[in-house]
């Protein structure tokens, strides 16, 4: 027979991973985001994509208006840098969180 007191470093090895494990499932539970902080998070990150566009198609339409004739070129083009200032706005604060 074994003696039971030889294996007491290994059981309380063991007890202090499933503590320290526990401990971790705990605090990760706690520190859930609630729906509405998600929420804010998603509408945030739309304003950060949109604005820039909906700024370059203004910008855009108002410097086309002052050229005779139709044109788009600007309000086009000024779309494009705004999607593309949107997604980097984007990107950076995803990448801060």
């Amino acid at each position: 027979m074994t003696d039971p007191r030889s294996n007491e470093p290994e059981r309380q090895q063991l007890r202090e991973r499933v503590d320290r494990q526990a401990e971790r499932m705990k605090k990760a539970e706690q520190e859930r985001p609630t729906l509405m902080a998600q929420t804010a998070y998603i509408g945030v990150l739309g304003l950060l994509l949109v604005l820039p566009v909906v700024g370059g198609a203004y910008l855009g339409r108002w410097l086309d208006g002052l050229v005779e004739g139709y044109s788009m070129r600007w309000t086009l083009s000024l779309i494009c840098l705004g999607l593309v200032i949107g997604a980097v706005n984007v990107y950076f604060f995803v990448r801060e969180r």
